[in-house]
């Protein structure tokens, strides 16, 4: 019975990673996606850090292979494994509180080195610290959508998945 809720808890955590993954492929606002919100799930709620490090990353390069491959993709998983990371320190903390914090601090990380990323890698701006600036700065924009959808994705993903562990009963043990 055990292992049964076991696997019942890795296929819906893996199952809604993946349907966060086939979002980023639907119409949206420029960056407002699911990428924080699955790598924050996947850290907090997945408890072998393999699986919460593995699931998401696949499910991001999967939808990226649609999307498209660049430049700055060794930017965007350093992002993407710190924002994993940040989920396990939400491992049996999962407040409200705790979750608006985990995800406005990964996107704030994820903008830094993103942006950074973007400075290194492209011709746009001068290789100086005035350069770095204004890749910054260029990026603040894009800031604020991700973290309006970082923020959204996260509260409904977490809420919804905190609503399937108290209506579930193969969710409902606290080991996964």
């Amino acid at each position: 019975m055990k292992i049964t809720k076991m696997h019942t808890k890795l296929l819906t955590i893996t199952g809604i990673i993946f349907a966060l993954a086939l979002f980023r492929l639907l119409p949206h606002w420029p960056n407002v996606s699911p990428v924080a919100a699955m790598a924050l799930f996947g850290g907090a709620f997945f408890v072998d850090k393999r699986m919460a490090l593995i699931v998401p990353f696949v499910a991001l390069f999967v939808s990226d292979l649609f999307l498209g491959l660049h430049d700055t993709m060794i930017f965007v998983y350093a992002g993407f494994a710190l924002t994993v990371a940040i989920g396990f320190l939400l491992q049996n903390r999962v407040t409200v509180t705790n979750t608006a914090f985990a995800a406005v601090t990964s996107s704030v990380l994820f903008f830094l080195l993103t942006n950074f990323g973007v400075w290194m890698t492209s011709t746009l701006y001068v290789k100086s610290a005035e350069g770095l600036m204004q890749a910054y700065a260029a990026g603040i924009p894009f800031f604020q959508n991700s973290l309006l959808g970082n923020l959204i994705y996260t509260a409904v993903i977490f809420i919804g998945y905190i609503f399937l562990q108290k209506n579930l009963p193969a969710l409902k043990e606290s080991t996964h």
